[in-house]
Order: C-alpha cells, then sequence, then structure tokens
C-alpha cells in the first residue's frame, strides 16, 4: 500500500499509513462479503422471508462488520499507531481513542 500522508477538509494531516498488501485485500475481502451478505437480506425482506430469519442475518452482518473493524484496529495498532509513538503524534492516539468510542457505540 506503501506510505500515504492523509489530509481531512480542515486541513489536518494524518500520520503515514503502510500496510501491507494482504492486510488490505484481508479487510476488503471481509467487507465485500458483508455487502453480499447484505444484498442477500434485501432478497430476504423482498420476498418476504420470516422476520426472526432476517433479524439472525442481520445479527450475523452485525458481527461481520465488527470482524473487520477489529481487523482494521489490529492493524492499525501494529502500524500506524507504532509509527505515531515512535514519532511523538500525540494527535494520532487521540484520533484512535476518539475512532474507537465511535466504533464501540
Amino acid at each position: 500500500m506503501g506510505e500515504n500522508i492523509h489530509q481531512d477538509d480542515t486541513n489536518h494531516t494524518f500520520h503515514p499509513h503502510i500496510h501491507s498488501q494482504a492486510e488490505k485485500r484481508a479487510v476488503i475481502n471481509r467487507l465485500s462479503r458483508v455487502v453480499g451478505h447484505i444484498e442477500a437480506i434485501k432478497r430476504m425482506v423482498e420476498n418476504d422471508t420470516d422476520c426472526s430469519q432476517i433479524l439472525i442475518q442481520l445479527a450475523a452482518v452485525k458481527a461481520a462488520v465488527n470482524n473487520a473493524g477489529n481487523l482494521v484496529l489490529k492493524n492499525h495498532i501494529a502500524h500506524c499507531i507504532v509509527h505515531a509513538v515512535n514519532e511523538g503524534d500525540e494527535q494520532t492516539l487521540k484520533d484512535l481513542n476518539n475512532a474507537i468510542d465511535r466504533f464501540i457505540k
């Protein structure tokens, strides 16, 4: 994936992202499966499938999204946070705490 410097709309510069293609592909694959699963649930609704079955499938999607988030978090800690600590980048650590708070709600 290489090293990239990101900026948001407030011109805040974020830390470099250094992730392997394998890590990136693993997250993309998980998200692709989630998208497919959601499409299947949509068809279930269109076909008047029993609501309890739809709820079970929605719970599975929630779990899959959480698993994808956990993978992103682990990769972020292993690479970006280690880099931020080495560089004394306190903003990245604050950003991580904010992101975790939002993710677990």
